[in-house]
């Protein structure tokens, strides 16, 4: 392991998992043209906002009769909005393997208080056994565990038959791993994610299975404004065509359409997927037999190509107690920022103690393998210490 700093620095240190790195070449000069100081419910903003949601139908292949819309809140206020609107009306099996999915886990028991709900949750690393799930019921998941760094292979455990709909919280997901819509009723992700725009906008994508529950159903639950997708038994098409519930930034509308253009010139949705790809591969080939570091997602078909999350497995440190363990990834993480090497990237709080590095599309392969030596070296460092 190297004892001294190695001499190539990432061009780029930003690594977070959210807000995550603007795209390459991005500057304020890239909002010049947001139209700010003007009502969103104007004919231009609205025009914007639309857009968005086409652009994002175009680049995603989101089926034509399916709704998009731009809620509050970030993917938080979307999935809860899908919660709150579309569940109670069938038993529900609820899919967890890290903190997000253990948090909608809690607000389906505690909060709205289900009756018959089955929850399959596996620690961190891990999977649940997707062959339990019945789809004759609902079915709540994350595509992608944000926190462990588990993703589902693919939607085949998913029956094209299936009675229940199918939610999914997609937001460290969806522009970085294929998905597939028929596989899908109600998805949601947060611009903060993807493609690196800025905070507290959600997208909410519904199939016309899920539409037909919103106009059948009403839950017995009240139901806050801001969660409210019907009136009157019809949804209310105008939140899918850029009337938005409340008042969106106009700057983070022409952010997000300034990403969606530069997913555009570097092949659209393939383009994004390979760079993910990409960073992956060189995270796996720098672990492939390393001795002090692993992957913590276990099996090398659920590893996320987005949120990759390390352990530290040197045996001094595996010595350690958990406190410990996390002290000593708190301190490296804290290096390679004083170094300017990599920002943001100690494990999430509630998970096992390790380092979790975002290698979203708007993130420089060359960059992630630049910052691999590093954490060697931190390492190093810190125990030494």
């Amino acid at each position: 392991m190297p004892d001294t700093k190695p001499s190539l620095r990432p061009t780029s240190p930003y690594f977070s998992s959210g807000p995550c790195a603007k795209r390459p070449g991005w500057s304020l000069e890239a909002l010049s043209g947001a139209l700010l100081g003007r009502s969103h419910r104007a004919k231009d903003p609205k025009a914007r906002l639309a857009a968005a949601i086409e652009e994002t139908r175009s680049m995603l292949g989101v089926p034509d009769d399916y709704r998009i819309g731009i809620v509050p809140a970030s993917d938080t206020g979307a999935i809860e909005m899908a919660m709150w609107s579309l569940l109670g009306a069938r038993g529900l099996d609820i899919l967890a393997w890290e903190s997000f999915g253990s948090a909608w886990v809690t607000d389906v028991v505690k909060q709205l208080k289900l009756d018959d709900v089955r929850k399959f949750e596996a620690p961190y690393g891990q999977l649940p056994d997707l062959g339990q799930v019945d789809f004759d019921r609902d079915v709540v998941f994350t595509w992608n565990g944000t926190t462990s760094g588990v993703r589902v292979p693919n939607a085949n455990f998913i029956p094209d038959d299936r009675v229940g709909l199918t939610i999914c919280d997609a937001t460290s997901a969806v522009f970085a791993m294929e998905m597939d819509w028929s596989k899908l009723d109600a998805t949601t992700y947060s611009w903060q994610k993807v493609l690196g725009g800025e905070a507290q906008h959600g997208m909410l994508i519904l199939s016309p299975r899920a539409v037909e529950r919103l106009e059948s159903y009403s839950p017995s639950w009240p139901m806050p404004k801001i969660f409210r997708m019907t009136k009157g038994g019809k949804l209310i098409e105008g939140i899918f065509k850029g009337e938005t519930i409340n008042t969106p930034s106009m700057l983070c509308v022409e952010d997000y359409l300034d990403a969606l253009s530069w997913s555009r010139d570097i092949g659209g949705l393939p383009g994004l997927v390979n760079r993910a790809e990409t960073s992956l591969g060189h995270i796996a080939s720098w672990l492939d037999g390393h001795d002090r570091i692993a992957f913590l997602a276990e099996d090398p078909a659920t590893r996320s190509c987005t949120s990759v999350c390390i352990k530290i497995t040197d045996a001094r440190v595996q010595a350690m107690a958990e406190d410990e363990q996390k002290a000593i990834c708190k301190k490296l993480s804290s290096l390679l920022d004083a170094e300017h090497v990599a920002y943001d990237i100690n494990g999430y709080r509630d998970a096992p103690a390790g380092l979790r590095i975002w290698c979203g599309a708007t993130v420089e392969p060359d960059d992630v393998k630049a910052l691999l030596p590093w954490i060697d070296w931190a390492l190093e460092e810190v125990l030494a210490d």
